[in-house]
């Protein structure tokens, strides 16, 4: 470890893991939903929507949080290229936490599909009826899922390399 290297808050940790078991078990709904006919279908969607609005509400909550507490400094000797990988990393998850769910609700608002979370609640629409703008949020929601798979697949191998063979502290400042 180099150096002195503070951790993130325990609220920053709490929220970053209880997103991240979110986050995974959206992808895997999400794959499991469209690729399916079967009965579980209708559940899995109901999942998805709840879960997405859920992952929003965390979302925006560790943004402020983010915001508020600040991160701790990457490692001094961590090379240049590494951090703007790092920072341009956190800025494209941060926007697909936030994006995803609300690509997924405009999807829905533009195919005048209720948007019932939560067993009950419904969501106002957001994006005006149209079958063709339905279509483009579907393709990009469809789409941007893998590109926010691959990003997650990433950050979890960025956090091996710190913790397995830079050994810098900077997965120990989120861990536990």
């Amino acid at each position: 470890m180099t150096g002195v290297h503070q951790r993130f808050t325990s609220l920053q940790r709490l929220l970053h893991w209880l997103m991240a078991v979110c986050i995974l078990a959206m992808l895997f709904i999400g794959v499991g939903m469209v690729s399916t006919i079967r009965p579980k279908y209708l559940p899995l969607v109901s999942i998805h929507k709840s879960l997405g609005i859920a992952i929003l509400v965390l979302a925006l909550l560790r943004l402020a949080v983010r915001l508020r507490y600040g991160a701790p400094a990457l490692p001094a000797d961590l090379p240049a290229p590494m951090k703007l990988a790092a920072q341009l990393s956190h800025y494209a998850l941060y926007a697909l936490m936030l994006g995803m769910p609300l690509l997924g609700w405009a999807m829905l608002s533009a195919a005048a599909y209720p948007v019932v979370v939560f067993g009950g609640f419904y969501l106002p629409t957001i994006a005006p009826q149209s079958d063709l703008l339905h279509t483009w949020l579907w393709d990009a929601h469809f789409y941007l899922a893998f590109a926010f798979f691959a990003l997650v697949l990433m950050h979890i191998a960025a956090a091996l390399f710190h913790a397995l063979v830079r050994r810098d502290g900077v997965f120990e400042s989120m861990a536990g």
